[in-house]
């Protein structure tokens, strides 16, 4: 779907995966430290696709907005029914603002960003931050880490340029922003994103009673990764 294809009408919240492609080499760099690039390079896809798993169900608008327009294509293809917008340069919180801004030109007003390192997320969070946007401008579902796994809106997003993304203190900063920024905000609990080894062990935990295609696939390969450690 092209961007000038996008509804100018929003009737309902509008689901925005941010993710990178992954490559060998430069996907999950501090899990490539760890277990190495070939291991990192899968995990990463595995993720991916678990993202793109809770993209493809999502009921309402949605997009996919890859790292790089130089992706676009290649999002294209991975979620038919969306509409691919690849972001435009700078640090995370200028490109998020700018996502963000091109959106809210095509008349989305409800806007919901996630990544791809929260194969955690359930149908029960997402109903939840529907439900505190009724009654809030601003939902965030917090990182175990400090960060955030979901940023969701009904407002325009104040200036995120230099707040400390990948830092332990970006979801205090983040909730301070918006605040001063004049908007109510709201919190929807707390998850873990993936970034270490010690967070794939805690992920075979929570997936362990899961049914969806694309995280029992993750869980495949996270008892294969643990049987060859343990080999």
């Amino acid at each position: 779907m092209s961007e000038r294809a996008a509804l100018t009408i929003d009737t309902g919240p509008c689901l925005v995966l941010l993710c990178k492609r992954p490559a060998l080499g430069h996907s999950k760099q501090r899990l490539a430290e760890q277990l190495g690039k070939e291991c990192a390079y899968r995990i990463a896809q595995l993720l991916l696709d678990c993202a793109l798993e809770d993209l493809e169900q999502w009921p309402g608008h949605k997009v996919l907005a890859p790292d790089d327009t130089l992706h676009q294509a290649w999002g294209q293809t991975l979620c038919t029914h969306a509409l691919c917008l690849p972001q435009h340069g700078g640090n995370l919180g200028e490109r998020l603002n700018d996502l963000d801004n091109r959106l809210r030109f095509l008349g989305h007003r409800r806007l919901i960003f996630i990544g791809s390192d929260c194969p955690s997320l359930r149908a029960s969070d997402y109903r939840k931050v529907i439900e505190l946007l009724d009654c809030s401008d601003t939902v965030l579902l917090m990182a175990e880490d400090g960060g955030v796994v979901l940023m969701a809106s009904n407002r325009t997003w104040p200036d995120l340029s230099s707040l400390p993304w990948s830092t332990e203190r970006l979801g205090k900063t983040l909730i301070d922003c918006c605040l001063a920024a004049g908007h109510t905000v709201r919190l929807a609990g707390e998850l873990f994103d993936v970034d270490y080894h010690e967070d794939l062990q805690q992920l075979s935990g929570a997936l362990a009673t899961e049914l969806r295609p694309a995280r029992l696939r993750l869980l495949t390969a996270l008892e294969d990764l643990t049987e060859q450690s343990n080999g």
